[in-house]
């Protein structure tokens, strides 16, 4: 969320981050109902402070003056109820309209319709040439027992799968090692609820504008999270922390739900776009300094990278243009893993830096050394999510024979095993 004041200081920023972002709100509107509220407000507190006045008055009047002074306290009384009704009118559109005004992008983030204009800034590793016709990790793992895809269809419905012996083993392999990788960088395990109330899913950012995305609970009045994001982000909400507890470093392993509407007919093949998976995510929660925040957006793409750099996949770093932003986010890299059966990097991993955005949704503050009460900056990002990741690790160690080489940082999580065979 947005600081009103900002807003009203530079209504025309806000509207260019809208425009950039491709999101709808009507900051003209906001403005409009923020000055009304603001009068309304006033005019309250004056009739609250004029009823005190008048009231005072009454024990000492006598006759005329007295039913005088009673009949402008009633007048009085019935202003205010009728203002009263006139909040109550406005502040929930002042509040709709609030939550739909996006962060605006940093000056590094270029300007762009949506994914095909993300600037590559890096890549790291080789891109695979193979001397035998690969196969993709669908044929792998169905010749290796790793995958049933058409049970899970039949069981679940399409973007559902088994993962079933090695599959299955390799699958917890990546998430076990990211946790330890994590952990060893200092960063706190967290096991975190996956159903969450909607103040955490608008907390976050995702509520109003991801309902269609998010499986919902009506009768329970809960939702399924997408992201472990949620419940880390949410974790200290309407607390006041101390500057010496920050930064607040988080990571937790947690299934990810999601319904993937409007998907249909994309990314079909295999396990690239699924309902249900599991992902190690980080969340940093530090001061509210711009440098301190870039510094940690720096570290938490690193943690990614050193975990795909372990796994042997090549990969390329990209900054994220406007138009594929999220509302909250003020500047975000992708890392995108090469996967060869769809001759192309595919996304595995979204670093995300929001500022106070999120913090000022979720009431989520500190004392600073001046004994103020300011909102934090929040952070995010994937540490691996699979079985996403299986593809490139896979495709990418396959053998000849249709055997796959185990990254050495996986072996000791399968026990030992090197390659895994029919």
């Amino acid at each position: 969320m947005i600081d009103i004041k900002l807003i009203r200081e530079n209504p025309q920023r806000y509207q260019q981050a809208a425009q950039e972002k491709n999101f709808k709100v009507d900051i003209d509107r906001l403005l409009e109902v923020d000055s009304q509220l603001r009068d309304t407000k006033a005019s309250i507190q004056d009739i609250a402070t004029e009823k005190n006045a008048v009231g005072k008055t009454i024990p000492t009047l006598e006759a005329e003056e007295k039913q005088a002074a009673i009949a402008k306290l009633s007048q009085l009384k019935k202003d205010e109820a009728i203002l009263n009704e006139k909040l109550k009118s406005l502040q929930p559109e002042y509040d709709a309209i609030l939550l739909l005004v996006p962060q605006p992008c940093d000056e590094e983030v270029p300007v762009g319709k949506d994914d095909t204009e993300n600037v590559e800034l890096r890549s790291f590793g080789e891109i695979p040439k193979f001397d035998f016709e690969p196969k993709d990790h669908v044929t792998l793992g169905k010749a290796l027992g790793m995958i049933d895809i058409e049970r899970g269809v039949k069981l679940a419905g399409t973007r559902n799968y088994f993962l079933k012996g090695d599959g299955a083993m390799l699958h917890w392999a990546v998430l076990r090692f990211s946790i330890d990788f994590m952990v060893a960088k200092g960063y706190t395990p967290m096991s975190v609820p996956l159903l969450m109330r909607d103040e955490a899913m608008r907390g976050t950012g995702y509520f109003p504008g991801a309902e269609e995305q998010t499986y919902l609970l009506e009768r329970d009045e809960r939702c399924l999270v997408g992201t472990a994001e949620v419940p880390l982000t949410s974790y200290h909400s309407n607390e006041i922390l101390s500057e010496d507890e920050l930064p607040i470093k988080l990571c937790a392993q947690s299934t990810c739900f999601r319904r993937e509407a409007g998907a249909a007919g994309k990314d079909t093949h295999g396990l690239y776009r699924i309902h249900q998976f599991d992902k190690v995510e980080q969340v940093v929660i530090c001061k509210n300094d711009i440098e301190t925040s870039k510094k940690m957006h720096l570290e938490i793409l690193a943690n990614s990278e050193g975990v795909l750099q372990a796994l042997g996949l090549p990969y390329r770093v990209v900054n994220v243009c406007s138009g594929d932003l999220g509302k909250g986010q003020a500047m975000k890299y992708d890392i995108e893993a090469w996967m060869p059966s769809r001759n192309s990097f595919g996304e595995t991993h979204s670093a995300s830096r929001f500022y106070d955005f999120q913090a000022r949704r979720l009431n989520l503050r500190y004392k600073d050394a001046d004994k103020k009460n300011v909102f934090c900056h929040t952070l995010n990002n994937t540490v691996i999510a699979s079985p996403r990741i299986l593809i490139p690790l896979m495709e990418i160690h396959q053998n000849e024979d249709g055997s796959i080489n185990i990254p050495e940082v996986l072996q000791p999580y399968m026990g030992g095993k090197k390659t895994i065979t029919k």
